[in-house]
Formats: structure tokens, C-alpha cells, sequence
């Protein structure tokens, strides 16, 4: 493992669970998300619904769905394979993005 500057961790895992990883969460986040958009579509049927008549429950459902769709998107991108990017803190760099 190795520190970020903003106290972060990246995890350092073979290239084979690095592509297995990055596979299963995107296609969790992507039908997570999905699911997400249906519920709260449901919840406000299509948009057409006043606000008292929306079903909160639904709704609260759908937009965490979509936030934690967006949360394993986010924590699959902690992983890297062995040999991807480079530590910024290594001497034999300059520090800029360049």
C-alpha cells in the first residue's frame, strides 16, 4: 500500500485481480445506478406526480442506490496493478504533473 498526500490509500494487487476488480465493480456501479434511476423514476411515476404525492421511501431508495453506485465506482479506483503510474514521492522526479 502506498500513502497519498490526502491520506488515501492506493492498493497494489496483481494485473489478473486488477482487471477482475475493475470489471465487477463498474458493472455493479453501472446497475446499481440503473436501479437507482428506475426506483426514483417509479417513486415520482416518470415525473409527473406533486411533491406530496411522491413516495419518499422510493425515493430515499433510489438516490442511495445512486450513491452507492457512485461509492463503488469510487473505491474500485483505490486499486492498481503492480507497475501502473508512479509514487510521486520518488526522488528521481520533479514534483509538477508534467
Amino acid at each position: 500500500m502506498a500513502d497519498d498526500a490526502d491520506g488515501g490509500r492506493d492498493v497494489v494487487v496483481p494485473l489478473r485481480l486488477y482487471k477482475t476488480i475493475i470489471v465487477f465493480a463498474t458493472l455493479i456501479a453501472i446497475v446499481f445506478v440503473i436501479a437507482g434511476f428506475v426506483v426514483l423514476d417509479v417513486a415520482t411515476q416518470r415525473a409527473t406526480l406533486q411533491p406530496g404525492q411522491v413516495n419518499p421511501f422510493a425515493g430515499l431508495l433510489g438516490v442511495a442506490l445512486i450513491a452507492g453506485g457512485g461509492a463503488v465506482y469510487a473505491f474500485a479506483s483505490r486499486f492498481r496493478a503492480e507497475g501502473m503510474g508512479k509514487d510521486k514521492e520518488q526522488a528521481d522526479e520533479a514534483p509538477d504533473d508534467g
